[in-house]
């Protein structure tokens, strides 16, 4: 037997929740969704092609607030094991969602990002939940079993 599969009886190390990881590389994707948003605001700041109803002429304005709410967003990432960096998350998808008001085009592409956000919450808790119940069925083989 190699030394990369475990061998009978041995332990496994616990895994990562999978909430945590859907839901922090969402909200990654969402930086550089944020990011793409802010570099078409800004080439669009002079036209009136696939501009929105909010009007934003400064390019410091329009970089500074598309980087503090990619900044907000990579911060959230990290916060992603407790409910309340969850809820934070959650929020933040409404920001994400607003942009459509500078690009109209960000309605769609931030609605389909805030599908994945709730797609990420719910796959991610029934993953974690099918993971608990496997290792209470098979206790032998769950990590940090005595």
């Amino acid at each position: 037997m190699s030394k990369d599969q475990p061998a009978p009886g041995d332990r496994i190390k616990p895994k990562k929740s999978a909430l945590v990881q859907f839901t922090a590389t969402t909200l990654l994707l969402e930086v550089f969704l944020v990011l793409f948003a802010t570099m078409a605001v800004w080439a669009l700041r002079d036209s009136e092609f696939g501009r929105g109803p909010l009007r934003i002429e400064s390019s410091a304005v329009i970089w500074v607030l598309g980087c503090v709410l990619a900044l907000v967003l990579v911060i959230l990432s990290r916060a992603q094991g407790s409910a309340a960096g969850r809820a934070a998350g959650s929020v933040a998808q409404i920001p994400v969602l607003a942009m459509g008001l500078l690009v109209p085009m960000m309605y769609l592409v931030g609605g389909i990002f805030v599908v994945l956000w709730i797609y990420a919450l719910r796959l991610g808790a029934r993953v974690d939940r099918e993971r608990a119940e496997y290792d209470a069925a098979h206790p032998e083989t769950a990590p940090n079993a005595p």
